[in-house]
């Protein structure tokens, strides 16, 4: 079984959330997140309700295989081309692995059996949707029960390190996962939030 929470939070002052995110639990569960620039409602959004409709209309073993998702953030990219801008990353949750891509500066991060955090994205190419020049960064993480994968955006992962990240994650491991992304921007954002801020959490439960 796989678990699916996020939490979403404005930058201080902000008259709009430029965050975007989507979650579907079945058939096949899923999670998308973008970081628009600009108006949400043109960037981030549209990426997402496009994304939702290639994602779909796809077969399983077009989701197993990377070059669909090259070839669906292609499209993505081309669709926001002389508008405003936007990262992109989601993740599919099949049996044995999840698999998806990275466009832009959001991250993925895996928190492993052992206890260890892992910038899964680190080596991301940081051009964004609707720029021209994407190149999607492939994501293939083993789909063990009680690994967590997290989905941030910069708002949200520029203020901590992985202790700080690592420090939050230890104290919610009791509580349920739903718990865990707002507990991840009550950290980020006790400074003050400079910036919109999500987090989303997938876990394999059994």
């Amino acid at each position: 079984m796989i678990e699916i929470y996020a939490s979403s939070r404005p930058q201080d002052g902000g008259k709009a959330n430029e965050d975007a995110f989507l979650i579907h639990r079945s058939p096949i569960p899923f999670a998308a997140l973008c970081d628009g620039a600009g108006n949400a409602e043109q960037s981030a959004k549209q990426a997402l309700s496009f994304f939702e409709k290639l994602f779909n209309e796809a077969k399983r073993d077009d989701i197993e295989r990377f070059s669909t998702w090259i070839q669906w953030v292609k499209l993505l990219d081309s669709s926001l081309l002389g508008g405003n801008q936007s990262t992109f990353i989601a993740i599919a949750a099949l049996e044995e692995q999840y698999v998806g891509t990275c466009v832009g500066d959001s991250r993925v991060y895996l928190r492993d059996r052992d206890g260890q955090i892992h910038i899964i994205t680190e080596d991301a190419v940081k051009y964004p949707l609707g720029s021209g020049n994407v190149e999607p960064f492939p994501i293939y993480i083993p789909s063990n029960r009680g690994d967590l994968v997290l989905l941030m955006s910069d708002g949200a992962w520029t203020p901590l390190n992985i202790s700080n990240l690592k420090k939050v994650v230890n104290k919610s491991l009791f509580g349920h996962l739903s718990e865990l992304p707002p507990a991840i921007l009550d950290e980020a954002g006790k400074n003050g939030r400079a910036d919109d801020m999500t987090v989303i959490a997938i876990k394999k439960t059994r």
